[in-house]
């Protein structure tokens, strides 16, 4: 069929179709009854209900408003079909020519839309199954998406057509949307269909598509691919389909200790070397949530016990991640080139798959669980979950649940630190602020790009901090950051200015440094962290070490050297001011001018203050640039599906200039989050609470007495204050008021088969100590002899002693 169709004809008759209130099709007691009859009905049952949402009313809002969207983009797609030969809609050409014709390359991204246009009639299969989306039990609508399975089953989707282009769309992407499409048309389709799109899955993803646990079968795409075989069960009736997806759902229940998967420190890892806790990471645990919830209750339900792992990594691996209705972006990957999400958006995500997942916990995990989703709802200000227009009406209904849930408290943000060092991630939070640091070494890569997206994300691994407010600057990094900061200068990194190409290092994650040294130690409330920094394409070397506190972080660098012919240059913060672009520099006491620059040219301050955000001190005066400017990209520069429109952003940029092909450059300061101008120049004038124990090319560390802590990264053997150790090595001592200290030690070089660490201070005894520990000497000294440390991963080792 070659000519346009036309939506009048599509909609010349309509039947009402009836479902439960918010698109429930059975009740629990009807779907037991289906269950005895057909087991697969009452499974397709199951799984409607899972996409289109239960308990909620579709005439109230935001529901009425979304459903009525949902219509909206259904019939822009009804009216845009158009089947020919290569396409179903004009701007989806998925072949370059007839069905025979198969490529080994996909330059112009022919699968993605294949992909794309089975989600498009999934799109407008749940606007006939939904209530309220003026499409509901439309025959025309009804009779399009049948057409449409059909034209390109006849086409490209089919048992007889070789796959090309990326694997992902025809083992996940097009599988998925068909499979789902088949069950919510069910009564619409004839057997000879369903059979032949059964047979169309089959081939592209056979049994073997989970027959090891290597490749792209791990992690997020194995769930993927569980799902796709569940699906194929219940479509096609087969119990052995259903049996082998939930038996090759084991593989990634267990901790890992390398590749794709949970950590036991909460590391999630995906494409073997990039952090991908908030991307992948929410597909993996939305993907279990639906699984665990489909088939429970049934012959198939997953039992395995190590699916408790996955339960625990709620709070373990997702929960370290999520503040206040966002999730940090230096657990994104290349997601955050994508322009229609955002952190706060990929978080709502996030929350509405842990409430899904509670369904399959206990009732002590689920509750507490829901109490921090509610916390973390009620705590979203600048984009209110209930208000996400990317949010599915099932998955709006998961929070709508806990919002209304007038008997549940909500939990508020935890206080403390988490160290990942499996990824080269830190978390920090405090009472009003948060933080997160991004690192790279020899496991983590600098930056993935990959299909098109973030190939201008190469420093965001060289030490990027990011940090955001309680009740401000929370869209700090989702207001169009990513396409119009200058990607050289994002906040905490040192970079060489040498122009690099986009994807710059390679695609997936490939390119790592040649650094051992990445990691640190923390009590759980304070941390000591430094990353040996090996630029991206780049003879840049540096140490840079990061003491997180109470009311700060401390940031050090050393030994900064480099020959590439370039300017190179420390960040110290580049925010993105939002509406509030005249916001307020401060330097040394002396306001900017509204909407001005402060200077162009770096000067020596000691102290700066940025109204609506927060402080910056430099211990003992520095050479500082900054500068207010505004800077305009397009989501296409860093995503080739992304917008051409330009978006501009004014920013306040602080950075220290280095100079060209440095030999031996450093920095100092702290950052004050949320600290008001005045305590900003009181604690630039107390120069007596910090003190700076080194910062050298072999050491690092830092002496707050106020807090009784001395840390130090030592690089290689050195002496910092009253620390000494023989090797490359992390140590930070708090001193408590009970006459107890806490020593922590780490090597986050992970080679080190013996180490021995002395403080000098007088220690009466040693209370606690781990087995790492093969000596501990108390007396006018303390000296602390490790064995192996090098199969540790990096972990903290505490000791516990009483002073004198």
């Amino acid at each position: 069929m070659t000519s346009a169709w036309s939506r009048r004809g599509f909609l010349t008759s309509s039947a009402a179709l009836t479902t439960a209130g918010g698109g429930a099709l059975l009740t629990p007691a009807a779907r037991a009854s289906a269950a005895e009859d057909d087991p697969y009905a009452s499974l397709r049952a199951t799984w409607s209900a899972l996409l289109l949402g239960e308990g909620f009313s579709p005439t109230a809002e935001p529901f009425r408003s979304r459903l009525a969207a949902l219509g909206t983009r259904a019939a822009r797609w009804l009216d845009a079909m158009d089947p020919v030969d290569g396409s179903l809609w004009p701007d989806a050409v998925f072949a370059d020519s007839g069905p025979g014709a198969d490529a080994d390359a996909d330059p112009s991204g022919l699968s993605a839309r294949m992909a794309d246009s089975f989600t498009r009639l999934h799109t407008m299969a749940q606007a006939y199954r939904q209530q309220g989306t003026g499409l509901t039990g439309n025959s025309g609508l009804r009779d399009a998406v049948v057409t449409g399975l059909d034209h390109l089953d006849g086409q490209v989707y089919n048992d007889r057509r070789s796959r090309y282009g990326n694997w992902y769309s025809w083992q996940i992407g097009a599988p998925q949307a068909l499979l789902d499409v088949c069950v919510l048309m069910a009564d619409a389709l004839t057997p000879d269909r369903i059979g032949r799109y059964c047979a169309a899955v089959d081939h592209f993803v056979p049994d073997s598509a989970v027959a090891s646990y290597t490749g792209t079968s791990t992690g997020a795409n194995r769930v993927d691919l569980c799902r796709v075989l569940a699906l194929r069960g219940i479509v096609g009736a087969s119990a052995a389909k259903l049996t082998l997806a939930r038996d090759a759902l084991s593989p990634v229940f267990p901790q890992v200790a390398e590749g794709d998967g949970l950590y036991a420190d909460g590391s999630f890892v995906q494409h073997t070397t990039v952090p991908y806790t908030g991307s992948y990471g929410s597909v993996l645990l939305g993907g279990l949530g639906m699984l665990f919830a489909l088939l429970k209750g049934t012959a198939w339900e997953v039992t395995d016990p190590k699916r408790q792992v996955v339960f625990d990594a709620v709070e373990n691996a997702w929960a370290p991640f999520l503040y206040n209705g966002l999730v940090m972006d230096g657990v994104a990957g290349r997601a955050v080139s994508r322009g229609e999400q955002d952190d706060h958006r990929r978080g709502h995500s996030i929350l509405a798959s842990i409430v899904l997942l509670g369904a399959g916990a206990s009732a002590a995990e689920s509750a507490r669980w829901r109490g921090l989703v509610k916390g973390w709802v009620q705590r979203d200000r600048y984009s209110p979950p209930m208000d996400d227009p990317t949010l599915a009406p099932s998955a709006l209904a998961r929070i709508a649940s806990v919002v209304d849930d007038t008997g549940l408290a909500a939990l508020p943000e935890p206080v403390g630190h988490r160290l990942f060092p499996d990824m080269a991630r830190a978390t920090h939070r405090r009472p009003g602020w948060a933080a997160s640091l991004s690192m790279a070494g020899r496991r983590t890569t600098y930056y993935e790009s990959g299909n098109g997206e973030n190939p201008r994300g190469w420093h965001t691994g060289s030490g990027m901090l990011y940090w955001w407010g309680d009740t401000f600057a929370n869209g700090q990094y989702s207001d169009a950051f990513w396409p119009t900061v200058d990607p050289y200068r994002l906040p905490g990194t040192t970079v060489s200015r040498r122009p690099l190409a986009d994807g710059e290092g390679g695609d997936w994650g490939v390119s790592l440094p040649e650094a051992d040294w990445v990691g640190g130690v923390t009590d759980g409330k304070r941390a000591t962290v430094g990353q040996h920094l090996k630029g991206l394409s780049s003879t840049l070397l540096a140490r840079k070490s990061w003491f997180f506190l109470d009311d700060t972080v401390v940031c050090l660098g050393a030994g900064i050297r480099c020959r590439d012919g370039a300017a190179v240059e420390t960040t110290v913060e580049n925010r993105n001011l939002g509406q509030a672009k005249d916001a307020v520099l401060t330097v040394d006491g002396a306001a900017t001018p509204a909407g001005r620059p402060w200077s162009a040219t770096p000067a020596d301050v000691s102290w700066a203050h940025l109204a609506g955000h927060g402080g910056y001190v430099f211990p003992g005066r520095a050479s500082v640039g900054a500068l207010r400017e505004e800077r305009t990209g397009r989501w296409r520069d860093i995503n080739t599906g992304g917008s051409t429109a330009d978006v501009s952003r004014t920013y306040l940029t602080l950075w220290f200039d280095h100079g060209r092909d440095p030999s031996d450059g450093s920095y100092t300061y702290q950052l004050l989050p949320g600290a008001s101008e005045r305590r900003t120049a009181a604690r630039a004038a107390d120069g007596g609470r910090l003190r700076v124990l080194a910062n050298t090319d072999d050491r690092q560390g830092v002496s707050v007495p106020s807090l009784g802590l001395s840390a130090v990264n030592f690089w290689s053997a050195a002496v910092a204050g009253p620390l000494v150790a023989d090797g490359p090595c992390s140590v930070m001592v708090t001193e408590h008021a009970d006459r107890t200290a806490t020593v922590c030690v780490g090597d986050p070089t992970r080679t080190r088969t013996a180490l021995t660490v002395t403080w000098n201070r007088p220690v009466a005894s040693v209370l606690a100590r781990p087995a790492t520990v093969v000596s501990a000497a108390a007396g006018a000294v303390l000296r602390l002899v490790f064995g192996d440390l090098s199969g540790t991963r990096g972990a903290t080792q505490t000791v516990r002693v009483r002073l004198p």
